[in-house]
């Protein structure tokens, strides 16, 4: 009985069940999502400080001697990559603002979901920016062609990162449907 109980507690109001009921926590809807705040948080601190140190660095870059040498498709790129690093830090903030204006509204179930979604769009503006802004540097100080290679390997490596937590749930679930039919074997 006890554990259907843990079970239909791991089930939000939808009837979404977000977290194994076997992984051990026994925790209400509430405590899972101050937990999934709490580690959105820890997400957020480690991309808004990235984010607005960029963010400094490409606004700080219109003010240098050197600017005025950029050709139109520099001028441009760098344009872009300041409203894209603008942007993107202030979606980076979005999900604090969100829950300081619900505090104590009883939205945390709420809060988490979009605050998710907002990191998920926070994340791929900051490939963009560090995509773009491999493009421009490569480009001022080296050619067009190299700064065209260099921004291909960045989005590469980016591409490889954002897949690679379905790789290793993939393989988390080979693994666990492999020893489930070790286990099956085992017991006839």
């Amino acid at each position: 009985m006890a554990e259907h109980d843990t079970a239909d507690r791991n089930v939000d109001a939808r009837g979404d069940a977000d977290a194994d009921p076997s992984d051990g926590r026994d925790e209400s809807v509430d405590e899972r999502m101050d937990r999934n705040w709490n580690e959105i948080l820890q997400e957020l601190r480690v991309t808004q400080t990235g984010t607005q140190i960029l963010t400094g660095f490409l606004l700080a870059i219109a003010f240098q001697n050197r600017f005025a040498e950029l050709n139109t498709f520099q001028q441009r790129v760098y344009l872009i990559l300041v409203l894209a690093a603008v942007i993107t830090t202030a979606l980076g903030l979005a999900p604090v603002n969100l829950h300081r204006v619900l505090f104590r509204q009883h939205a945390k179930e709420a809060v988490v979901q979009i605050a998710h979604v907002l990191l998920q769009v926070t994340l791929f503006g900051v490939g963009v920016v560090l995509i773009g802004t491999v493009l421009l540097i490569f480009d001022v100080v080296v050619d067009r062609r190299t700064a065209l290679i260099a921004a291909g390997a960045t989005l590469i490596v980016l591409v490889v990162i954002a897949v690679l937590p379905s790789l290793v749930s993939r393989a988390g679930a080979t693994q666990v449907e492999d020893a489930k039919e070790r286990s099956r074997g085992s017991s006839h």
